[in-house]
């Protein structure tokens, strides 16, 4: 009898912003093509549907037993500590749900970055005289202030001519402060990595920031590296829960 594997349950945050549950959309768009043998849904936290309880309790009504929740988010922050797991207690008890890690950090992520980033004029040339502010949504936890601070000396290793963090919310410093900084450094040119998954109020403030820069770069959005961290995710979550079994 053939193994049916859990349903892949993407959960965002939502926004207000058309552009955002659209540019989520087009990510499980992508994650399904990589992966067509397994059933992906989408459901939003707030200000957009299907809602988490709503997608949950279809599930449960078409005979799902397993389930892998994964947070579509960058940091492992809030939402991912407290949100998502609050819905979840709260799912069908005929659901077996496991919680998947959030997507970051993950050098593909890194490689999707530099994708936005070329795709938005730059050339791997143009590395060692580009400065890169790492621009991210912000937050008040300080696991996922120091994440993004370890991402931007990593990244810093990879040959830019150096990358500094900034953030649109709860944290400094801002973006358009970045800019100055590398500006000051010396570096020849300044672009604006959004290290943020779709359009809305804090990458606008971002993109506002970035007036100073010479370029910026689109959101990650349905990039195809995002798609596979994502799918990692999922697998980890199967393994994991398959290694509880054996235990």
């Amino acid at each position: 009898m053939r193994h049916t594997p859990p349903v892949l349950l993407v959960i965002a945050h939502g926004s207000r912003d058309p552009r955002h549950a659209a540019t989520v959309h087009a990510l499980v768009r992508e994650v399904r093509a990589q992966r067509p043998g397994v059933r992906v849904e989408t459901a939003f936290l707030e200000f957009n549907v299907p809602s988490v309880h709503g997608v949950l309790g279809s599930l449960a009504a078409d005979g799902v037993r397993d389930v892998v929740a994964l947070p579509l988010l960058l940091t492992r922050a809030f939402h991912a500590k407290s949100d998502i797991p609050a819905v979840l207690r709260e799912a069908p008890p005929s659901l077996g749900i496991r919680q998947a890690d959030v997507l970051g950090p993950s050098p593909l992520l890194l490689t999707a970055l530099e994708r936005r980033l070329y795709e938005a004029g730059l050339t791997p040339a143009d590395k060692p005289t580009t400065g890169i502010v790492l621009a991210s949504a912000g937050s008040s936890d300080p696991e996922a202030i120091a994440v993004i601070a370890d991402i931007a000396r990593e990244w810093r290793h990879t040959g830019w001519c150096a990358v500094r963090p900034a953030f649109a919310s709860a944290s400094l410093p801002r973006t358009e402060d970045a800019v100055r900084e590398l500006r000051a450094l010396g570096c020849a040119r300044v672009a604006v990595a959004p290290y943020v998954l779709a359009p809305g109020r804090l990458p606008d403030r971002i993109a506002r920031g970035a007036a100073e820069a010479d370029v910026l770069a689109d959101v990650l959005g349905p990039a195809p590296e995002v798609a596979r961290v994502l799918l990692r995710r999922y697998q980890d979550a199967c393994v994991r829960e398959l290694a509880a079994i054996g235990a």
